[in-house]
């Protein structure tokens, strides 16, 4: 479920809950809210930043077939300080 940041609409009566911002969870057909649960004052849903991964995992860059393709040699440590070239 998404996270709606709010903040109060009147910064002068606003309670210590509502006076910088806070979230709140709730599902994406869900009214907004119109009150602080903590005082009932008025407030708004504020557009806050969002983040979006274009990188790919790590977990598929350190991959052999990965490392192979960059020109990389990946070495496995087979204990008594020999190591196995993949």
């Amino acid at each position: 479920m998404p996270i709606y940041e709010y903040r109060a609409k009147d910064q002068k009566k606003a309670c210590e809950h509502c006076l910088g911002s806070f979230e709140a969870t709730q599902r994406m057909n869900d009214a907004p809210l119109c009150t602080c649960p903590v005082c009932g004052g008025p407030v708004v849903r504020v557009i806050s930043q969002f983040s979006v991964s274009a990188v790919p995992s790590t977990r598929s860059l350190l991959s052999d077939k990965s490392i192979k393709r960059h020109g990389f040699t990946k070495l496995v440590n087979e204990g008594d300080g020999k190591f196995r070239k993949i």
